[in-house]
Formats: structure tokens, C-alpha cells, sequence
């Protein structure tokens, strides 16, 4: 408890700072991906929309938030792997090339995720909080933030828990943290562009890696189309392997958004999951 405590207030003394990064990379994101909404739009859309106070807000949450769970689950999780999880298998792992480890957080990591996000979509009461996410019938890049904090948990807890089992998080290891760093940073980067109202295809690459149009059909809500599809955070062969893969070749989504509305305030939205039916 007293790791943790020391944590939680190393973050909290750098919430300045963490604020002040969040500020530079809304900057960066919205003159990059501003200027690709406007020279290839999906649909023509305002930049100035209504709830764009709202998104901004959810911005910054998730900005701060995940960092002080983030911090909490590793702590508990470590410390259930430093008992049960024997110090050979983890001295193996730290042995093992740079580049098969490289590989492994990624796989292990997107595999974990994928099946996180599915979830967030059978299970009624993961979906009172995940349906927040869902809720907007116009996709832009920062919609891309918009997401409960239990939400947020889920999604950044689950795919840990792996990763610090298998030992590619091991304290120490200053190579994989420096690669869980860059990998945390590209998938940030390329979250937001999956959900940006850009036109842009791929071609065979939309095999490798998730695209926009991917993320857009996960996001669809359109009659006689599987609305539970396109799980996968970056490697789309997960949603092939376990039959989730959904990406027509000549077409995007023509409806967006959840079955039922949300409130349109921040406060009504992240008090919605206690008191909404699930769908």
C-alpha cells in the first residue's frame, strides 16, 4: 500500500505538467488530423459542434485518470506475479531477444484488448459504460476520447494484466518499458486517427493493421449490418481468427452512434451507467 500511496502522489505532484502535455498534444492532434478532416472528410461535418465542450472534457479525464489506475493495478499485479509466478520463467523472459519480446507485448497486448473491448459489448453492465463511447452519431478524431472512467479501466487494466504475467512489463527491464512507452504512444496516435472523419483506405496494408474504415463499420449503426464487429485495437487478424471481421471494400458506414440516447451533459453521461437499463 505504501508503493502505491508514493506513486499516487508522484503523479499528483506532476499533474501541472501532465495538464500541460495533455494541452500540447491537443494542439498537435487537432492540426493534424484537423487539417485531414478538411482535405478528406468521410461527411461534412462541423468542427464546431455542440457537444464539443463535452468531448474536450473527456479528453483531459482520460488524460489524468488512467495514469492513477494504471499505477494501482500494477502494484496489486505485481505483487500477486512476485508469489506465484516463479522467478526462472521471469529471468527466461528478460533473456529472451528484444525483438521476439517487441513482438510478444504487441500480440499479447492487442489479444487482451480485443477480448476487453468484446466484452465491453456482451456483457450488459460493461456496456452501461461503454456505450458512452458509442453514443455519438458523428466520428472525429477527438470522439476518440470519449469514454467512461470504468471504462477507461477496463481498457488499459486488462491488457496489463498480461503483460506483467508473462514478465514484459518487469521492473527493471528499462529496454521494455522504453518500447511499452513508444508502443503506448503510437497507439494513442493511431486511436485517433481510426476515429477521424477521414477518407483513407489502406489497400492490402488494412490486413496488418486497423484502418479508419475498420474503426468506423465497429462504430456503424446501420439495419442488417453485424453491430458487433471490429474488436481489434491494431492488429485486425484477431477479428478474422475469431470471426468478429467486418470491412466492405466499396462502402462506409452511412449511421453512427447507440441505440439509446445519452444525456447531453458530462455529468449526466458518466452517471447514466447506475441508472440506465442496459441495451
Amino acid at each position: 500500500m505504501g508503493v502505491l500511496l508514493q506513486q499516487w502522489a508522484a503523479l499528483a505532484a506532476t499533474l501541472p505538467q501532465r495538464v500541460l502535455g495533455l494541452v500540447g498534444w491537443l494542439a498537435a492532434m487537432a492540426l493534424l488530423f484537423g487539417v485531414l478532416e478538411r482535405l478528406r472528410p468521410v461527411r461534412s461535418q462541423r468542427f464546431l459542434r455542440s457537444d464539443l465542450g463535452v468531448d474536450l472534457a473527456y479528453y483531459f479525464l482520460s488524460g489524468i485518470v488512467p495514469a492513477f489506475v494504471v499505477a494501482a493495478a500494477t502494484v496489486a499485479v505485481s505483487w500477486v506475479v512476485s508469489g506465484w509466478v516463479p522467478a526462472r520463467f521471469m529471468a527466461a523472459v528478460a533473456q529472451l531477444p528484444l525483438a521476439l519480446r517487441v513482438a510478444l507485448l504487441i500480440v499479447i497486448g492487442d489479444a487482451a484488448y480485443y477480448w476487453a473491448h468484446r466484452a465491453s459489448h456482451a456483457l450488459p453492465w460493461l456496456w452501461r459504460f461503454h456505450r458512452i463511447h458509442h453514443s455519438p452519431t458523428e466520428l472525429d478524431w477527438l470522439v476518440n476520447t470519449r469514454a467512461h472512467p470504468v471504462d477507461l479501466m477496463v481498457a488499459r487494466v486488462v491488457p496489463l494484466v498480461p503483460l506483467l504475467v508473462f514478465g514484459l512489463r518487469q521492473p527493471g527491464l528499462r529496454d521494455m518499458e522504453t518500447v511499452a512507452a513508444l508502443y503506448l504512444t503510437l497507439t494513442t496516435v493511431w486511436a485517433f486517427f481510426v476515429h477521424a472523419n477521414v477518407r483513407v483506405r489502406l489497400g492490402p496494408l488494412e490486413h496488418v493493421v486497423t484502418s479508419p474504415a475498420f474503426h468506423h463499420w465497429h462504430h456503424h449503426h446501420e439495419a442488417g449490418v453485424p453491430r458487433d464487429c471490429n474488436f481489434a485495437s491494431l492488429l485486425p487478424v484477431l477479428d478474422r481468427v475469431f470471426g468478429t471481421w467486418h470491412l466492405p471494400r466499396d462502402r462506409l458506414p452511412s449511421v453512427y452512434g447507440a441505440a439509446d440516447p445519452l444525456p447531453p451533459t458530462l455529468a449526466g453521461q458518466l452517471l447514466s451507467p447506475f441508472r440506465a437499463p442496459p441495451r
